[in-house]
């Protein structure tokens, strides 16, 4: 089944943000519980927007979150040190993000990784900047699966982003997207894919639709997981649906009991 990585908690939402600065625990507590009725598989937790309060927000968002849901829980900083602090507070086998081959935070972050329990969303970013073809992705996606192999993780804990880019950038970004995903879970068996979904519809109108077009197009070449709004109805209604057609739904069961509560309406 598709992997929901509720993007949600994060300090760059004005809401959130605020929420943190006056230590709101119910407003925390309630947009977790809504993502998680929602059907998000993971709560994205990131507290790096109020500059030097980071750990301190994180231990907060952590306490509050925890004591709302049992939903494990995606470590979302830049700072090895900031994944230390919380991977030492999480209840559940976290999903840390992220790692990439830019030398100033591949060299850290797997010394970091090394012999934790964790999956780990890896960037097909390097110090050469984005990716401009499928190859430069999925070459970057063979060197970032490998590395990881190598201290000790299997790939089913491995989740590629091929960082989607903006359509208003350039016409050929969505098919760059789709082409990797297809490429990297043909050839790099076992892995998973995952990425900022909205990033697609950045500075269009209508984001929502395009969004939502977009993440049946990905589904169709393997795309398995993404960091988007579980609060979406109708992009949820799209990945339920999706997945059933995919033939990841059971005898078609989450698809109708959707259907039956409402979650899917024509």
């Amino acid at each position: 089944m598709f992997t929901v990585i509720g993007e949600r908690i994060n300090t760059t939402l004005k809401k959130i943000k605020a929420a943190v600065t006056d230590r709101d625990a119910d407003y925390i507590i309630d947009d977790v519980k809504r993502q998680e009725a929602c059907g998000a598989t993971y709560i994205d937790v990131n507290a790096g927007a109020r500059i030097g309060h980071e750990e301190e927000d994180m231990k907060w968002l952590l306490s509050v979150i925890q004591g709302a849901t049992k939903l494990p829980l995606c470590l979302d900083s830049p700072d090895p040190a900031i994944l230390e602090m919380a991977y030492g507070l999480v209840e559940q086998t976290p999903l840390i993000n992220s790692i990439s081959l830019e030398k100033d935070r591949f060299d850290p972050m797997m010394q970091y990784l090394k012999g934790k329990e964790c999956r780990i969303i890896a960037l097909c970013m390097d110090d050469s900047g984005m990716p401009k073809t499928v190859d430069d992705i999925f070459a970057r996606a063979k060197a970032l699966v490998e590395e990881l192999e190598g201290i000790g993780f299997d790939r089913d804990d491995i989740f590629i982003d091929p960082l989607i880019q903006p359509m208003s950038v350039a016409a050929g970004n969505g098919t760059m997207a789709m082409d990797a995903v297809e490429k990297i879970m043909t050839e790099l068996k076992g892995v998973h894919t995952t990425g900022g979904l909205s990033n697609i519809s950045y500075g269009l109108p209508q984001r929502k639709m395009v969004n939502r077009v977009f993440l049946a197009m990905m589904m169709a070449r393997g795309f398995d997981s993404a960091i988007m709004d579980p609060l979406d109805k109708e992009i949820m209604a799209v990945l339920k649906t999706g997945d059933m057609l995919k033939g990841a739904d059971t005898f078609c069961m989450h698809y109708l009991k959707a259907v039956r509560t409402g979650d899917i309406v024509a």
